[in-house]
Parts: C-alpha cells; sequence; structure tokens
C-alpha cells in the first residue's frame, strides 16, 4: 500500500475515533457537575425543572421589559425564536429588538413561557442522551443503580388458571434472569450483576452513573403486552354514566363504584399518550374486554419503521403459528371493530381493524424511543413472570477512590515506564514506537466510547497488557530492521525488509490472544468479560498502530524529511 493510501486510511480513523469520542470528553471533561445532576435525573424531574426555569426567566424578561432594557444574557434563543414568529406573521420589524420588542412578538405570556420550556427542555435531553453516549464506568469505579425485582407469581399463577409447583417457579425466574441478561445487553450495557434472591426476588446491580430511566427500559412490559377488543356500546354507557358523575363514577382504589354499569366481561381502562418528556399522559377512558384477543408472547420478532404517511415510529411485529392463527380468527370475525395495544394495563393505541391480519401487524402510538425498547423488549422474548420493583437506590463504587487512584498511578507509571525504556533503548527510533503507542490508546478508547463499553479496572488491565503487546510488536519490527542494517542495507530497504519479515510474527502472536480473548468472552462474565472484550479491541487497534502508524512514521522521515540513517540502537550506526 502506498505512503498516500496509508496516511488518508490514518486521518480517517483519526477523525472517526474524534468523533467516537466527542460524547465522552464532553459529559465528563465539559459539562458542569450541576448540569450532569440534572441530565442524570427522572423524567419527571426534568420536567419540574424546565418548568420551573421558564418560569423564573420568563419573569426576569418582563422585568427588563418593564425598563426598556435588552434581553438578559444567555436568552439569546428567545430573540431568535422571536424573529421567526415575527417573519412567520409577516409583521413588521420593529426599530430595535430589546425586552418589551420580544415580549410583543408572542400572543401571550404563556407562548413566551412555552418557548423558554422547550429551550430548557432539549437542552437537558441533549445532555441525557450525550450521557448515555458516553463510556459508562463501571461499579468498582464509579458505583451505579441497585434494584431488586420482585416476581409477581400470584399474577402468573391467575393467568395460568392454576397454582404453581416449586420446580415451575424456579423455572419461571430462571427464565426471568436469562431474559433480563438478553435485555442489559441489548440496551448497550455490559458486566451487569444479575443473580437471585430469595425465592421470589431478582438483585440487579448495573454499572454506571445512577439514571433512574433505565431500570424502566429493561423491565418495560412485563410481560403483560396484549391486544383487547374495544366494547363501543359498553363504552358509550361508561361514558354517559361518567359525564353525568365524574366525581363519583370510582372509588378511592380507581375501580368502579357501581361495576353494573359496564357487562361483567368489561373492564375500563386509561388510555395513555406520550407528553414532550416522554411521560405517560392520560387522554381519558375506554372500555375493553376482558379476554386477551392476543398475547404478546406470541410475537417472535419485532422492528421499528417510519409510517409513510406521517413518518411517525410503528412497531411492526410477526407472530409465531399458534399467535398467527389466533390473530386471524380475531380480526377476520371483528372486521370494523376496534383493536386496543394495552401495556401494563394502559391502553397505548386503539386502531380499527380493516382485514383480517394473520402473521404480522404494525403497533403504533409510540413515540421514538418508547418504539426502540418496545422492539428490544419484543425480541429479546417476554418475561414469563410479572416483575415489580421492590427496591432501588444508588450505590457507591465498591473500591474506595484513594484505591482508585493508586490502581491507575500504578498502570499509568507502567506505561510512562515502558515508553521511556523504548526511548532509551532504540534511541530516536522509541519516539516513533511512544507515537503509535498513544495512538494505540486513543483508537482502544474511542471503541470504547462508540459501543457504550462499561470501563472497570478488569478492562483497564486488558489495555495495560494490550499497550505489552503493541509494544512487543514494535520490539519485533525494530529488531528486524537492525539486522538488516547490520546487513549494510540502506535506510529504505532495511525498514521495508524489517517490516515485512515481521509481519507474520506479529499477526501470529495477535491472532492467538484474539481467540483467547474471544473464548474467554463467550464463557467468562463480569470483570472476566470486560477484561476479554478489553483485550480484543486492543488487539487490533495495536496491529493497526504497529503495522500502519509506525509504518507511516518510518517512511516519513526517510522520504520527506531525506534521512539516510535509522537511530534504532546504540550499536548501530
Amino acid at each position: 500500500m502506498s505512503k498516500r493510501y496509508r496516511f488518508v486510511i490514518i486521518l480517517l480513523t483519526v477523525a472517526v475515533c474524534a468523533v467516537f469520542l466527542a460524547p465522552t470528553a464532553r459529559w465528563y471533561f465539559l459539562t458542569p457537575a450541576q448540569d450532569k445532576i440534572i441530565a442524570l435525573g427522572s423524567r419527571e424531574q426534568i420536567k419540574n425543572y424546565a418548568s420551573r426555569r421558564a418560569v423564573t426567566e420568563l419573569d426576569r424578561v418582563i422585568a427588563v421589559a418593564r425598563e426598556g432594557a435588552d434581553l438578559p444574557d444567555g436568552l439569546d434563543f428567545l430573540l431568535k425564536e422571536a424573529k421567526k414568529v415575527n417573519r412567520k406573521v409577516k409583521a413588521p420589524a420593529p426599530e430595535k429588538w430589546d425586552a418589551a420588542a420580544v415580549l410583543n412578538v408572542f400572543a401571550d405570556r404563556n407562548e413566551a413561557r412555552g418557548v423558554l420550556e422547550d429551550h430548557y427542555r432539549d437542552s437537558v435531553f441533549a445532555l441525557k442522551n450525550m450521557q448515555k453516549n458516553a463510556v459508562q464506568l463501571g461499579l468498582d469505579l464509579s458505583g451505579g443503580l441497585s434494584i431488586v425485582l420482585q416476581a409477581n407469581l400470584a399474577a402468573y399463577e391467575e393467568r395460568l388458571g392454576r397454582p404453581l409447583g416449586e420446580e415451575e417457579r424456579n423455572v419461571a425466574l430462571a427464565q426471568a434472569l436469562e431474559v433480563l441478561n438478553n435485555r442489559i445487553d441489548r440496551f448497550g450495557l455490559t458486566e451487569p450483576v444479575i443473580r437471585r434472591q430469595g425465592t421470589d426476588q431478582i438483585y440487579v446491580e448495573i454499572p454506571g452513573t445512577a439514571d433512574p430511566e433505565r431500570i424502566n427500559d429493561i423491565i418495560m412490559g412485563k410481560g403483560s403486552l396484549a391486544f383487547h377488543m374495544v366494547d363501543i356500546e359498553a363504552y358509550a354507557a361508561f361514558n354517559s354514566y361518567y359525564l353525568n358523575h365524574p366525581e363519583t363514577t370510582f372509588d378511592g382504589q380507581g375501580n368502579l363504584a357501581d361495576p353494573s354499569i359496564i357487562p361483567a366481561d368489561c373492564v375500563v381502562r386509561g388510555v395513555y399518550t406520550k407528553d414532550r418528556y416522554g411521560l405517560d399522559e392520560f387522554t381519558g377512558y375506554t372500555v375493553i374486554k376482558k379476554e386477551v384477543g392476543l398475547d404478546g408472547n406470541h410475537i417472535r420478532d419485532a422492528r421499528v419503521e417510519r409510517d409513510n404517511l406521517d413518518g411517525r415510529p410503528e412497531v411492526n411485529f410477526m407472530l409465531d403459528s399458534e399467535g398467527a392463527d389466533i390473530f386471524y380468527k380475531l380480526t377476520s370475525s371483528n372486521i370494523g371493530r376496534q383493536l386496543s395495544t394495552v401495556l401494563d394495563d394502559r391502553v397505548r393505541s386503539v386502531a380499527t381493524i380493516q382485514s383480517a391480519i394473520s402473521d404480522s401487524g404494525r403497533l403504533t402510538g409510540f413515540d421514538a424511543e418508547e418504539s426502540n425498547n418496545l422492539a428490544m423488549i419484543l425480541r429479546s422474548a417476554a418475561l414469563p413472570v410479572e416483575l415489580e420493583v421492590a427496591n432501588q437506590q444508588t450505590i457507591g463504587a465498591s473500591l474506595g477512590e484513594d484505591t482508585i487512584y493508586r490502581g491507575l498511578y500504578a498502570l499509568l507509571g507502567g506505561m510512562g515506564a515502558v515508553m521511556v525504556f523504548m526511548l532509551a533503548f532504540y534511541k530516536a527510533a522509541g519516539i516513533n514506537a511512544v507515537v503509535a503507542q498513544v495512538f494505540n490508546i486513543y483508537i482502544m478508547f474511542s471503541i470504547l466510547s462508540a459501543f457504550n463499553f462499561t470501563l472497570t479496572l478488569p478492562s483497564i488491565a486488558g489495555f495495560i497488557l494490550t499497550i505489552g503487546m503493541a509494544v512487543d510488536a514494535n520490539v519485533i519490527i525494530f529488531e528486524r530492521i537492525k539486522e538488516e542494517l547490520l546487513l549494510k542495507k540502506t535506510r529504505k530497504a532495511a525498514v521495508e525488509a524489517g517490516f515485512n519479515k515481521a509481519f507474520w510474527a506479529i499477526m501470529d502472536a495477535n491472532i492467538t490472544t484474539f481467540i483467547a480473548a474471544l473464548f474467554l468472552s463467550q464463557l467468562g462474565s463480569g470483570p472476566i468479560q470486560g477484561f476479554a472484550v478489553s483485550l480484543a479491541i486492543g488487539v487490533f487497534s495495536s496491529v493497526f498502530t504497529a503495522l500502519f502508524v509506525s509504518r507511516l512514521i518510518f517512511d516519513f522521515g526517510t522520504d520527506v524529511l531525506g534521512s539516510s540513517k535509522v537511530s534504532i540502537s546504540w550499536r548501530v550506526k
């Protein structure tokens, strides 16, 4: 490969790695601590923050508007939005865009407050997304979430219509453990701690910054996704009664005070949609049949696609053979009637059956994030038993801060010692090795960031082992070059022959190491798996830096700087 192509590949690698590392660098080094706290709050907390901040800033704007002053600092976005509104209504622009002029553009104060709230909401969610794309720290480095999930075996028995034996209970809990493992891995988390606790509980530790929303993604659905027919006549009777008795229709537990309002085979359920914060927003009631038309457990595959008309996300699903038969009978006998999608006892969407449906269908009424999460849940299998959060708390790092720093200092000291040795033993060529090693670390951490891997001390140890292997590759190359120089070859010939002769030795060593890392990642778990993954990443990056980056540096010295000698040994002149 020519030097030009090699140089272009390295530049592209640097650029791509910079993009991968950007969220990590911005989150850990450029985001203020206070903003991190806000971004890691729940959606309800974010909603309260954005609303309060909007009210506070609006009061500031009103205060300065009365004084005839300009907008306060930090509210330039409000001016931009005001200009957009002004152009939209085709109104003449004011002579001066002061605070009063900005407020006058909006129809009322509520519209201005809405613009402010939207800005702060979007800013916090942007930080939240950036944190999700950054490298996560493991339990040993930063702590995480500790959750105790309670298995609702009583509901499972009620669904089956019979009591469970001891062996069946154990099988249900074992299946739930397996499904949780699959779901957490699919959500980009690594090295979780998931184990059974007692007879009907599951203990979960999720490494990384404590974000309470993550557990909602993991157990979303609880295995209770189902399709129910809507009873229009029963809904009309309920709605008529509810309009006349809005305060006495339901008792304190949310149940109908007079069950005779609707038929015995029906039940009232709330209809919910997502608001701007991704929170469930109640929009009204509907009446559905108690009998499950189709259980979500029959869904064998699900994918998120966009509606051709409005571009909204929808979950297209495929059914197993039994589910296809059930769904065909249900839809063919109810054409023209309404079918509801019920998730966690909440009606998420209602659609009219236009024709008979057999082996596939679609779910609508979800936002983009919820659609992706729901599709992942459906693909990773439904939980055989409903899980409820019995306890959730933030846990601290298992290693003390002082211990962590000492370990990191020891690792960095070891890396520094290796680099000093390369400079002392291989003279100017050692600079080549040092540059390659720095680039190697850069690539490894960018891959870690790109795939949202969790950084733990075992994974750091895997990276350090890779550094040693990468140095070993440079040592093999340098020794081959020295042998060629002792044969009185020119710099260019010695470098080319040294790399050619070292190629297969380096490849053999790294291939065998990668095979070992592959087996460790498949057979191991927890810290072992983290070590194996980081080692596998390092194998690829070390081969690239040894054979691409190091070679380009030598060629640069030969062809650009015009060097005729190689400063690579105290014995070779």
